[in-house]
């Protein structure tokens, strides 16, 4: 849709004016004289300065005629309006939303956007206001994001929004895809924020904790279960004792127990009984 509109050094038109201003002052007529005052003031119309990183968008009675997008002292068409355009670098950070997310969970969620226009004509025309616009789309998919991800996941098939590298190209993709009508180019965007509502918070972190507990005890048990098979190997190997398939199951139990328990174990020395 943009276009490159027609434009002059604003320093040369400016140097011919003058010379014709000058030419004029000599005319002795006065209506020659008015004349080229009447057209300096139309020529002077199409003077805009352009700066660095910006974008002018000009419009010649309504109608798009193009974008001037080199810094420094133009000329355009007189008469025209121009609308100027940022072509910087932009960042916001969206407010804190609770939505629900995969598992029906509330959370707090919150996403720094990071975007620049590279379409002057589409930013200026296709939407009423391409900030505006670029806000509400990044809420938009940010509450969409924490709808189709849980807030955390064991599973090793299924992303959650803790997985900050692949959330965050997710993010990314949809915005590009939302905002590319407007003329706007998402460089990034990345989850800033994320917190269980704080409803359900203390609920959550026990449930985390109790999660732990399951996995490190998971990891004790089978560590547990190798250690008890090494030493059984390691008796029989080695002909140290004999022991039938009760004092084994006796054995292992006792190892298990003193492997598997959470507190330091009480050794009980059997003597034998003080009466024969």
């Amino acid at each position: 849709m943009e276009r490159r509109a027609f434009r002059l050094n604003g320093f040369l038109v400016l140097l011919v004016l003058l010379l014709l201003a000058a030419v004029a002052a000599l005319v002795s007529l006065q209506v020659g004289g008015i004349t080229w005052i009447i057209v300096f003031a139309l020529v002077a119309t199409g003077f805009t300065v352009v700066n660095p990183n910006e974008a002018k968008v000009v419009q010649f009675f309504g109608r798009y005629i193009g974008t001037v997008t080199d810094a420094g002292f133009q000329w355009v068409l007189p008469l025209s309006t121009k609308s100027r355009v940022t072509l910087r670098v932009r960042n916001f950070e969206t407010a804190k939303l609770k939505v629900n997310d995969a598992d029906g969970n509330p959370v707090e969620i919150a996403a720094v956007v990071v975007y620049r226009v590279t379409d002057a004509a589409k930013a200026k025309f296709s939407v009423d206001d391409y900030e505006n616009y670029v806000a509400i789309q990044s809420e938009a998919a940010v509450r969409h994001l924490a709808t189709t991800h849980p807030y955390d996941s064991h599973e090793a098939d299924r992303t959650s929004l803790r997985d900050g590298a692949e959330v965050a190209t997710e993010l990314t993709t949809e915005l590009r895809e939302r905002t590319e009508l407007a003329g706007i180019e998402v460089l990034e965007a990345r989850i800033t924020h994320l917190a269980y509502a704080p409803e359900i918070a203390q609920a959550m972190l026990v449930r985390q904790q109790a999660g732990q507990v399951v996995a490190a005890r998971a990891r004790i048990v089978e560590g547990a279960v190798g250690m008890v098979q090494l030493a059984l190997d390691r008796l029989a190997a080695e002909g140290v004792v004999d022991l039938d398939e009760e004092r084994k199951a006796q054995m292992v139990s006792n190892l298990l127990v003193v492997l598997c328990g959470d507190r330091a174990t009480q050794p009980v020395v059997n003597t034998g009984s003080l009466y024969a």
